[in-house]
């Protein structure tokens, strides 16, 4: 009898953020999760919608300064150093966004790209 070893798919984390500075301890949990787990390896997929869409822009998540928390900034740079960070394609388009405003690394994608990430296999989706 031989066995054989099938390795378990790669388990890729999705977060959508919802809050900007209108909702600093929530925003700054979504970029805390998203560097945390890049930092122990995980593929990290982050996703800035609604007011956190305001992040994409060069100098904007500074603006997001929360008590006891790591500078949100530091979050983001990592998460984009390991992961990927992707702007609604509709909340950069209500907020006149383009590619040349955004921080580098950044892409502009929507709800189709979303779903084809969280429906993955071994995907994990947090909505913050």
């Amino acid at each position: 009898m031989s066995s054989s070893t099938t390795a378990a798919p790669a388990r890729s984390l999705v977060i959508k953020t919802t809050s900007g500075v209108d909702r600093p301890e929530a925003a700054n949990q979504a970029l805390t999760v998203a560097a945390a787990a890049v930092a122990a390896g995980a593929e990290v997929s982050l996703w800035l919608t609604g007011e956190s869409a305001w992040f994409a822009v060069p100098g904007r998540v500074a603006e997001l300064a929360l008590e006891h928390a790591a500078p949100a900034a530091d979050l983001l740079d990592a998460v984009l150093a390991a992961g990927s960070v992707t702007l609604c394609t509709q909340c950069a388009a209500r907020r006149d966004l383009g590619p040349d405003d955004v921080l580098p690394g950044i892409r502009i994608a929507g709800a189709a790209v979303f779903a084809e990430e969280i429906l993955r296999p071994g995907a994990q989706a947090l909505v913050y």
